[in-house]
């Protein structure tokens, strides 16, 4: 391609840069191409034709969201091939709470100054999350932004979107008391909560490269560790069960998500004996000397979904989460009540 003009090079936007970045960025998007991309990327729209077979009635669900300041760590640690897992895991672990299947996934890059190898590690994890997810990335942007934000400095957005047969949408309205909720346990801390935790630590990078016994990592290794993926486990456990509803643990921890995901009159009962709370959370809280109450209403815990079904059929929803590759058990159940949750 020979376009390239040296007063726009001049105000801080290089063209050319921007071509080197899609060239090395081929390889990784080549890894996520599933039956359904019409064209490679580079044009003006991504084409993807889904395959409705045995579908009567398909709906889109579409989803989108960031990495957050969980970024900066990416920054201090100049590692930026993991935070494109995060974006991509916080857009399909959304979709799947509807009962969806992620079809494709684009992402949006605005960066400080166009750094080829860097944007390519970034759309190296964006790729790594579309295959954990079966999703294909069709398409996404990167634009320089001279002056608004540092050179060094980038930030990261996209959106997925899936099908799902109207007849097969979760439906929470049929949830009762007794019913079971069965905890999926997380990665780490995902991408929620982290401009606190930034207080907590003074992130610096000689923080972040420092040793945590408590944690049996540095402390950087642990945050950074990308949000788990949990679209195919998800989908195998919706084939063999019913499930009634899912719940995303994402920003506003248990006490915003879960109500999300149930009808009036019930609510959640949480066995607090029962979380499995990762040693981040422990270490969090302890050098933050923050309340337990705050704790679960901002992170994980330990756990990053959720998912409700009759009591009969909790053991073997743990049984095929666990033949999927999750590590999952009971958590807690439905009662009568409009509390939205109960941690006890």
């Amino acid at each position: 391609m020979n376009s390239f003009s040296e007063s726009y090079k001049e105000a801080g936007v290089d063209v050319t840069a921007g071509y080197k970045s899609v060239e090395l960025m081929k390889k990784h998007v080549a890894r996520t191409q599933i039956p359904g991309v019409l064209a490679g990327i580079g044009g003006f729209g991504g084409l993807f034709a889904p395959d409705l077979t045995g579908m009567t009635e398909p709906v889109l669900v579409s989803g989108t969201d960031g990495v957050g300041t969980k970024i900066k760590l990416a920054f201090l640690l100049d590692k930026h091939d993991t935070v494109g897992i995060d974006c991509v895991a916080m857009c399909v672990n959304d979709i799947i709470c509807c009962g969806a299947k992620p079809l494709f996934f684009l992402d949006y890059i605005a960066c400080g100054k166009n750094f080829p190898e860097k944007i390519a590690q970034i759309v190296a994890g964006v790729s790594e999350g579309c295959v954990r997810a079966g999703c294909a990335l069709i398409g996404g942007e990167t634009a320089e932004h001279p002056g608004l934000m540092p050179e060094e400095e980038y930030d990261l957005a996209g959106f997925s979107v899936g099908v799902v047969d109207k007849s097969k949408i979760l439906d929470p309205s049929v949830q009762k008391p007794g019913d079971v909720l069965i905890a999926i346990k997380s990665s780490g801390v995902h991408s929620n909560g982290f401009s606190l935790i930034r207080k907590v630590f003074s992130i610096n990078e000689q923080n972040l490269m420092r040793h945590q016994s408590d944690i049996g990592s540095t402390l950087g290794e642990t945050l950074l560790t990308p949000t788990r993926i949990y679209v195919k486990a998800v989908l195998k456990l919706i084939d063999e069960i019913k499930v009634k509803s899912l719940s995303h643990i994402t920003g506003g921890g248990f006490y915003e998500n879960i109500p999300r995901s149930l009808p009036d009159g019930i609510t959640a009962k949480i066995d607090r004996s029962a979380v499995q709370v990762l040693p981040i959370f422990d270490l969090i809280a302890k050098t933050g000397k923050i309340p337990e109450r705050d704790m679960f209403n901002t992170f994980n815990m330990g756990v990053g979904m959720i998912a409700c079904v009759d009591k009969n059929d909790a053991d073997k929803a743990i049984e095929v989460l666990r033949a999927a590759g999750e590590e999952a058990y009971v958590l807690g159940e439905l009662v009568s009540g409009d509390e939205g949750v109960i941690i006890s």
